[in-house]
């Protein structure tokens, strides 16, 4: 099977999406002059030029991409060919509106922007697989292609009627009988039983609440059908060419598609990632996006999407920073990327995204943006044999699951302030100001390399996870969970005692009373911290440490903080010191140690093969210590003992072996 590794070929791939078929031919030749002179090696083409290469049903214009391909390769860049099938033509909207997708009110989504095509519409993926098929064999043998690029931000969703047919079929498929479904969905509830499949519907706009196992089984079929549109394309192009490598880029922490089923389909995995400039998480958001990616693709993977400088969708979009471009690119390489890409090559004058920075702006040539991209791109060249391919050591798991996500965001919940995503980037960021290397692991994947693992919150865990999780903890692997874990299982069902037992005997709890949501700006007090969002009224059965007890209130001395062996419960959301103490006492005590000792407040330090990345989130002047002395491949200076970083610093670092 191909890999990054056959496009990379010893590189870092650094470029973005071309569009020129939205400016005239003669700017093409500007184009690719810019891009020598900024160190591109290679760019995504035809993300969303469907309309440009079949105008019309059946017709096939493919002179200009001709033209491009062969003006690209002719200057050593090479190409990210893309599906365009992302965004069908208008013509197929006015001539099949059955293509369109349908809200949940029943309203026809219309064309006119963007991802408008239904996933299960026969007409559509006609369409889309013989353009694909087309694509493929035209370019086949063409010396620029690099990596196939199956359609983009793969995000529809569909209540149609057509839908409600697939629907049906997957339904059949993963419960076999209606007298399964029935109990799988809990429907003697509110009369809702079926007794014919013609009777099901996806979870369209109703009088009040949905049921929540049905919505549960919706989100799962909407992933899959999404699915089943990339892999349809996947198979035509590796069918042609077996030897390229192939992706589709994913959205981060998106909802709409589980990230490990997909990945297991993908040669490469690709992401786009999107900071806010203005946020003071944004580094670690950045680094808990690049592990999350770095542990789907079990090796190196694609920085796909980036903004250069501000975007266009937030409500205030705030550009980047002088420095903070090149920061967050060169921390992608550290945790992992191989391609670090941007949205896009040149700025758009038209159209929903002109406002959308690209690398090279309206500024043009001479803007700061470009500099910047010029800096990035000489850098990456400096550094890329040395890091390409090479993989980044870590020691915590924190498990992530889709399933549990979507399950957790139902109608009806103790809580709507808990969002899954939030308490995932908290216990990372507790980890990430530790220093601690981390990947991210499903709850039934092999667990035994590492020193720990952490639970942020897994609502649902199937019976194989739960018994993962508990051979893990009784082998000797220390394991730290956050409040309301184990309480449902695969079809929502609420678990005996509101935790499931095995999980209840691993921690010593003996009943799980109530659950006590806090209100937004409510707080409890423990030993040593406040907690927030959430508590628990929990009665420990005599074999666990109290580590931490609520202090006043309806808890008072009842455990917030349980520990059994080397088994913790934490009951409540821990103050963010708090719980980077907790977790960092946790992984100390398992034997997983920060990468390195003693780093000022907001440098992230990073291994990757023999590397060390020092990043600087700050803007004053740091020094940090380092242990010997080693070469900055960056500047080509030695550094014996330690370094300064300025302003956004970076530093990569390798060993000197004395003489």
């Amino acid at each position: 099977m191909p890999s990054l590794h056959d496009a990379t070929r010893g590189r870092v791939l650094f470029g973005g999406d071309y569009n020129p078929e939205q400016w005239p031919e003669e700017v093409w030749a500007d184009d690719v002059r810019l891009m020598e002179e900024a160190g591109v090696n290679s760019v995504t083409l035809g993300v969303f030029s469907w309309a440009k290469i079949e105008p019309r049903p059946g017709a096939r214009e493919f002179g200009w991409l001709d033209r491009l391909m062969d003006l690209l390769h002719a200057h050593g860049i090479g190409v990210v060919l893309a599906t365009p099938t992302a965004s069908p033509p208008p013509w197929m909207g006015a001539l099949h509106p059955e293509t369109l997708p349908r809200a949940e009110d029943g309203t026809l989504v219309s064309y006119g922007s963007r991802q408008h095509f239904c996933p299960s519409s026969p007409v559509y993926r006609r369409y889309a697989t013989a353009l694909t098929e087309d694509l493929a064999a035209r370019y086949a043998d063409h010396p620029a292609l690099t990596v196939w690029h199956i359609n983009n931000e793969y995000c529809t969703h569909c209540w149609c009627d057509g839908t409600a047919d697939h629907f049906r079929r997957w339904l059949a498929d993963r419960h076999g009988t209606l007298d399964a479904l029935n109990e799988a969905w809990g429907t003697a509830f509110w009369s809702q039983r079926y007794d014919s499949w013609a009777q099901i519907l996806p979870p369209r706009r109703a009088q009040y609440m949905k049921n929540p196992a049905q919505v549960l089984d919706f989100k799962r079929f909407t992933s899959d059908a999404l699915l089943e549109c990339y892999v349809a394309e996947r198979d035509i192009v590796a069918r042609h060419t077996p030897h390229i490598p192939v992706t589709t880029n994913f959205m981060p922490m998106w909802a709409g598609q589980d990230g490990w089923a997909w990945a297991e389909r993908e040669d490469v995995v690709s992401v786009d990632i999107y900071p806010d400039p203005t946020d003071p998480q944004g580094g670690q958001y950045n680094a808990m996006l690049a592990d999350m990616t770095r542990s789907q693709a079990a090796g190196p993977w694609m920085l796909m999407e980036q903004a250069a400088g501000g975007v266009n969708w937030r409500e205030v979009n705030h550009p980047k920073p002088a420095g903070l471009n090149r920061l967050w690119s060169l921390q992608a390489v550290a945790r992992g990327a191989d391609a670090v890409c941007y949205f896009q090559w040149r700025q758009s004058r038209q159209g929903s995204e002109k406002f959308h920075s690209g690398m090279l702006t309206h500024a043009g040539e001479h803007g700061r943006t470009f500099r910047e991209i010029k800096q990035i791109g000489a850098e990456l060249a400096l550094i890329g044999p040395e890091v390409s391919d090479a993989a980044v050591p870590a020691e915590v798991a924190v498990l992530h699951d889709w399933d549990s996500w979507w399950a957790s965001t139902q109608e009806g919940r103790p809580s709507a302030l808990v969002a899954y995503p939030d308490l995932v980037q908290a216990w990372h960021r507790g980890l990430w100001e530790s220093g601690i290397g981390t990947r991210f692991a499903r709850p039934e994947a092999d667990l035994s390399a590492f020193r720990m693992v952490v639970v942020p919150q897994l609502y649902l865990l199937t019976d194989a996870a739960i018994d993962n999780l508990v051979s893990y903890a009784r082998s000797g692997g220390t394991l730290v969970c956050g409040f309301f874990t184990g309480v449902a299982d695969v079809d929502d069902r609420i678990r005996p005692g509101g935790m499931d037992g095995r999980l209840r005997e691993l921690f010593g709890i003996r009943t799980v009373h109530e659950w006590w949501p806090l209100d937004a700006d409510a707080s409890v007090e423990c030993d040593g911290f406040r907690g927030g969002l959430w508590s628990e009224e929990l009665e420990p059965d005599g074999s666990a440490e109290t580590v931490s007890a609520y202090r006043g209130g309806e808890l008072d001395g009842l455990p917030a903080v349980l520990r059994k062996g080397t088994a913790w419960y934490v009951s409540t959301l821990p103050e963010p010191h708090a719980l980077r103490a907790l977790l960092g006492g946790a992984a100390a005590g398992a034997g997983a140690r920060p990468v390195l000792e003693g780093l000022p407040e907001g440098v992230e330090a990073v291994r990757r093969g023999g590397l060390l990345f020092l990043l600087h989130h700050g803007r004053s002047t740091v020094t940090v210590k380092l242990p010997g002395r080693h070469l900055d491949l960056l500047t080509g200076v030695e550094a014996d003992g330690v370094v300064e970083l300025g302003r956004y610093g970076v530093a990569v670092l390798r060993d000197v072996v004395p003489a």
